[in-house]
């Protein structure tokens, strides 16, 4: 008895290695996991608790509760200006990960490529291995300030290929993806016929007057785009598990089916809690992302401060990447080593695959003490390796 041979191809992330690695620590200072230090505010707790005061804790259908869809489709319309049929076109998942999971199962057959932008958030990998895809990576490099190359995408492009996977603003690197980037990933989309799985959890942190732009608004891109999106992210809501794919009903029709075998559906009390947070007061997300903006001024100015270090500030999410390469040591040796000896524990870059050697991923989704003590031990273990060299 064995398992079988995709499930058996699949391993546990670096960032689950270096957090579990850290709990062997009675004081660790954490900059691993991509989870909000926030709650959900408290008119989005009230209406989950509400939903399940007035018993409506039943099954909703596949695609989700009527009210919701609509107010995704709402919010489309808000932002970005596009028309999404709730009835068709929009399906509510278990949460990001849900809608891209079900999103490549309808599309991927057995050896199709996936292209996927490197660095990459490292569930993408695994979920084209899932349904025996083939991930081809496109790697983003920091002198582009992580933009993806179109020359090395159009390059990257085979007749095996029929998805690309984007993601902005982007984890691990906070790049935005700008207009003309976005504008020539449509045209090679277009020309090779592919379809684009645009992940945009982070669409609502970004920073310094930005505006955010969907690859689906380009001319002839929404018929062949599937957006996803979450509440994890923007609205503190990660445990609720709740989330969306929009897309061409072709597709999304499919998604809706495959979720009728894998969950039913998200939880009917965390989709009324989502119903309130994009229908209610938005002050509460406005308030964390001016924290997030404090707290990104802070830690891109102390790891340049660093030496050895240095880091762009990023455009978006709740991520610094900072280059370590002038240290010595890899990406792995170097999140060991800080783990071990000063009990602060980083995401190595290579994490989120090759492209990301030299490189750590530092989440400050966690208080100012923590950051301005975190960077304080980093700083003092980077001068001891350069001291050492």
């Amino acid at each position: 008895m064995e398992l079988s041979k995709s499930a058996g191809s699949i391993k546990h992330s670096a960032i689950r290695r270096m957090f579990n690695k850290a709990m062997q620590y009675d004081h660790v200072i954490s900059f691993t996991l991509g989870e909000p230090d926030f709650t959900a505010s408290p008119n989005v707790v009230e209406a989950g608790c509400e939903a399940i005061r007035e018993g409506k804790t039943k099954y909703s259908a596949n695609a989700g509760i009527v009210p919701l869809r609509e107010a995704v489709a709402a919010s489309l319309k808000r932002d970005m200006d596009m028309e999404y049929d709730p009835a068709t076109e929009i399906s509510i998942t278990t949460g990001g990960m849900g809608a891209l999971f079900l999103t490549l199962k309808s599309l991927v057959n057995p050896g199709d490529e996936v292209i996927i932008c490197e660095p990459y958030w490292t569930n993408y990998v695994q979920q084209v291995q899932m349904c025996d895809g083939v991930p081809v990576f496109v790697v983003c490099r920091e002198d582009n300030d992580f933009m993806l190359d179109l020359k090395d995408l159009e390059n990257a492009v085979t007749d095996k290929t029929k998805v690309l996977i984007i993601n902005s603003p982007s984890n691990p690197t906070g790049s935005v993806l700008d207009e003309a980037t976005l504008s020539g990933i449509a045209e090679i989309a277009k020309a090779h016929d592919l379809v684009v799985i645009s992940d945009e959890v982070y669409k609502t942190i970004v920073y310094d007057g930005l505006k955010y732009k969907s690859i689906s608004q380009f001319p002839g891109m929404k018929e062949r785009t599937v957006v996803v999106n979450s509440f994890s992210k923007g609205y503190a809501m990660t445990g609720w598990r709740v989330g969306y794919a929009a897309g061409p009903d072709w597709i999304i029709d499919c998604v809706t089916k495959l979720q009728e075998d894998v969950a039913a559906c998200a939880a009917m009390p965390c989709q009324y809690a989502a119903l309130e947070a994009l229908t209610g007061s938005q002050e509460f997300n406005h308030y964390m992302v001016e924290k997030y903006a404090e707290r990104r001024k802070v830690m891109v100015e102390k790891l340049n401060e660093i030496p050895g270090v240095s880091c762009k500030a990023p455009k978006g999410t709740f991520y610094a990447f900072a280059n370590i390469k002038e240290l010595g040591l890899g990406s792995q040796d170097f999140a060991d080593k800080l783990l071990e000896e000063k009990q602060v524990v980083v995401v190595p870059g290579t994490a989120f695959g090759e492209g990301g050697e030299g490189y750590i991923r530092l989440s400050y989704a966690t208080d100012m003490k923590n950051i301005v003590e975190g960077l304080k031990l980093i700083g003092e273990f980077a001068t001891e390796l350069m001291n050492s060299k």
